[in-house]
């Protein structure tokens, strides 16, 4: 069998072809190819290389517009878990949580007689980075309690997470001024900082109030004629929700107590 050695071949312009030299062929031109059938690998420095899938199970092509490489299948972006608290506690780390959305809202002012209600507390919001962070004290502010005609209502207390959210209670009935209304609890700190809603003063003639609204919805109920009916269904108001008023000088409802809810993300 004779071998013929070149080291160029060129077509008839003797501008395009191929250049034969230590093992290698260099294309002068464009290489147009029909189908290709590679027994090896693919290697070389040009970007338009794919990188190798060598250990790349599960992964997908991506590019920065210059390079390609293999990227990591990310899971959905919402939250892997939820905390809910309604009383003092320690928020714990959860495996593989990297960051939080706290929300955390302000017990509620308690209600008094004759349209006085109590005010909401305040709501505030912050995401927090817990890569190094495995605990974080958690606050929730009580209920401020219902009293008579005229009489000071209990204020409702602050809720808090660690140094990165804290919301004020809202005022008792009278406790901002006689028979005036009171006003929601003050946003402390967060990134999104809501007041509660403020309540109603003294009516005449006598009327029934409304406690302020929190974050999360409305106060408890009033009645014309059923005697304590704000207090007995004080449990069907929102979180942070103000105490409704008494009818006829009777003792008004409790606030509702405050709440934090932490979103848990990878």
């Amino acid at each position: 069998m004779s071998t013929l050695k070149v080291t160029s071949i060129r077509d008839l312009s003797g501008s395009g072809g191929l250049n034969l030299s230590s093992g290698s062929i260099t294309v002068n031109g464009t290489l147009t190819v029909s189908n290709i059938n590679i027994n090896g690998t693919i290697a070389g420095s040009s970007s338009q290389v794919i990188p190798s899938v060598s250990g790349q199970s599960g992964k997908f092509l991506t590019t920065n517009g210059s390079t390609m490489s293999w990227g990591t299948i990310q899971q959905g972006g919402g939250p892997k878990s939820i905390s809910v608290y309604n009383s003092n506690s320690t928020w714990n780390k959860p495996s593989g949580i990297k960051r939080i959305w706290v929300m955390c809202t302000g017990g509620g002012g308690g209600g008094s007689g004759y349209g006085e209600s109590g005010a909401a507390g305040a709501h505030t919001e912050q995401i927090v980075n817990v890569e190094n962070i495995n605990s974080i004290s958690v606050t929730v502010g009580g209920q401020g309690g219902g009293t008579n005609y005229s009489g000071r209502a209990g204020n409702g207390g602050t809720s808090s997470f660690g140094n990165y959210c804290s919301s004020g209670g809202g005022q008792g009935a009278n406790r901002r001024q006689q028979h005036d209304g009171s006003t929601g609890g003050n946003p402390n700190q967060g990134a999104v900082r809501i007041y509660g809603g403020s309540s109603q003063g003294h009516r005449n003639p006598p009327g029934l109030g409304h406690g302020g609204h929190s974050f999360w919805g409305g106060s408890s109920p009033t009645s014309h004629r059923q005697q304590q009916w704000a207090q007995r269904h004080r449990g069907h108001a929102a979180y942070g929700a103000g105490g409704s008023s008494a009818r006829n000088r009777e003792r008004g409802g409790d606030g509702r107590q405050g709440i934090v809810v932490v979103y848990e993300f990878d």
